[in-house]
Parts: structure tokens; C-alpha cells; sequence
């Protein structure tokens, strides 16, 4: 019995030991990130201002694009300040980018062609990419969720670590969707920086067309979205756990997988 590792194996492990520096800079800039929003708190809570009432000035459409339910608990304002902001949606954006680029970067450069010189099929190599970008996932999700619960003991403040470690545990299938859809995109388009920029401007339209149905008649159409499925602001603010739409999210991922296989296996990769 042959002690090599399954092709789609080898390719994940590639793949993230390629990304390992970066993600390792990546989980660094986001919590700096996010300690320096928490160290403005203090002075904000401090100052006198009915900070909710300010929220509530905004309109409604700003309000649920972004998820504003208090911003006077350092609970609130954490999802206000970081989650909303560059958890869901920069994060998001940025896998869906960094994902976009996976197949369709090998197969404009021509490596793809020697990958699959080898006994290698078309679905390892769809697997292998997926799997390669799950490690940066669980980084980030491992790491920031102590690095939170240490910024906020830091300022004085104390917050439930339920919470904390369920708004990451439920960004789990939210980030994987967002990769999932990245390398759908990147068997369709067969440059990579085009895939990207498809990619990153698919999942914003999306959460945009998200927001501004959540704020109509037509709120059902928004479950089109992934960030429909994803609420930090309910879990911090209200521990509100939707595991409904993690399931839903875990089925998108491994619908979106699973169309990326059946289109790259028909893929023309001679142009």
C-alpha cells in the first residue's frame, strides 16, 4: 500500500504551506485591527454621548446593511466597529478574491497543464484548491476570537465567551462559502485577475442587493446572499445562534464545490 497521500491531499497541503506566511500576516493585521478599535471604547463610552441614539439617526437601509442593533455595550460596538465591517464583508471579500485566483492563475500561466500531466484528475485538483484555503479559515477563527476576549479585558470591559466563540464558530461557514464561490468563479474565467475582481464584485452585489431587499417587500430574495446567513450583531448583541443558516451555508459551500468540479472536468484548458 502506497504511503503517498491522496492527489487532492497533496495539492491542499501545497497550497496552504504556500499561504502559510501570508495568512500568519494576515490573522496578525486583523487583530491589530481589531485591538486598536477596541482601545477607542473606553474614551467613546466615557464621553456622554447617547451613542444608540446616534445610530438610530442613520436610516434604516445603513442600519441593516451593517447590522446596527446598540453600539453603546462593548458588545454592540465590537459588531458595529469590526465584525460587520471586516469580518463579514472584508474578510469575505478578500477570500473570494484570494480564491478567485486559485485555478484560473495555474491555467492561464500553463502549470495547470503539468499538474495534470501527472495522475492528477480535474475534481483533485478542485478539492486540493478548496482544501488548501480551509487552513487560513481556521487561523483566523482559532486566533481572533482570543485575541477579542483579550483587547476587551484589556480596556476594562468583560464580555460573555460563549458569544465570542459562537460568532466565530458561525463565521466558519460563511468564510468557506465565500472560497467556495471564489473557485467557481475561477473555472469560469480563465485569467486570474479577472476571476478576482469577478469574484470579489460578485459576493459585494450580492450582500448589497442583501441590504437593500432586507428593507422591502421582497426580504425572502436576500437569502440569495451569503451574508444573509451570517449575523454577528444578533449573536454578540442578542446570542441569537442562527445554525439554520450555517447549514445553509455548509450546502451552498458544497453545492458551489461540487458545480466547480463539474465545470472545470469540462473545461477547454487549450483556449
Amino acid at each position: 500500500m502506497s504511503d503517498r497521500p491522496a492527489p487532492w491531499l497533496a495539492i491542499a497541503r501545497y497550497e496552504a504551506a504556500g499561504r502559510a506566511r501570508g495568512s500568519v500576516v494576515l490573522t496578525g493585521l486583523l487583530s491589530g485591527f481589531l485591538l486598536l478599535f477596541l482601545a477607542f471604547f473606553p474614551s467613546m463610552s466615557s464621553a456622554g454621548i447617547d451613542l444608540d441614539a446616534y445610530v438610530e439617526s442613520f436610516p434604516p437601509a445603513f442600519q441593516e446593511a451593517f447590522g446596527i442593533i446598540s453600539i453603546s455595550t462593548i458588545e454592540g460596538f465590537l459588531a458595529v466597529e469590526f465584525y460587520q465591517f471586516a469580518w463579514l464583508l472584508m474578510v469575505g471579500l478578500y477570500l473570494a478574491y484570494l480564491s478567485g485566483g486559485t485555478i484560473a492563475g495555474d491555467v492561464a500561466s500553463g502549470r495547470m497543464d503539468l499538474t495534470l500531466s501527472a495522475p492528477v484528475a480535474r475534481r483533485d485538483v478542485v478539492f486540493g484548491r478548496f482544501l488548501g484555503l480551509v487552513p487560513l479559515v481556521l487561523l483566523l477563527n482559532v486566533v481572533l476570537p482570543v485575541v477579542a476576549y483579550v483587547g476587551v479585558l484589556a480596556v476594562g470591559e468583560t464580555i460573555a465567551a460563549e458569544r465570542l466563540v459562537a460568532v466565530h464558530a458561525l463565521a466558519v461557514p460563511y468564510h468557506l462559502c465565500c472560497v467556495a464561490l471564489g473557485v467557481v468563479v475561477s473555472t469560469l474565467v480563465s485569467r486570474a485577475g479577472v476571476a478576482q475582481r469577478v469574484a470579489l464584485g460578485g459576493l459585494f452585489a450580492l450582500f448589497m442587493f442583501e441590504s437593500l431587499a432586507a428593507s422591502s417587500e421582497y426580504d425572502w430574495a436576500g437569502a440569495v446572499s451569503p451574508t444573509a446567513h451570517y449575523d454577528p450583531s444578533a449573536v454578540l448583541v442578542n446570542a441569537e445562534y442562527d445554525a439554520a443558516g450555517a447549514a445553509v451555508l455548509l450546502a451552498a459551500t458544497a453545492a458551489l464545490v461540487l458545480l466547480a468540479v463539474l465545470r472545470f472536468r469540462r473545461a477547454d484548458l487549450a483556449g
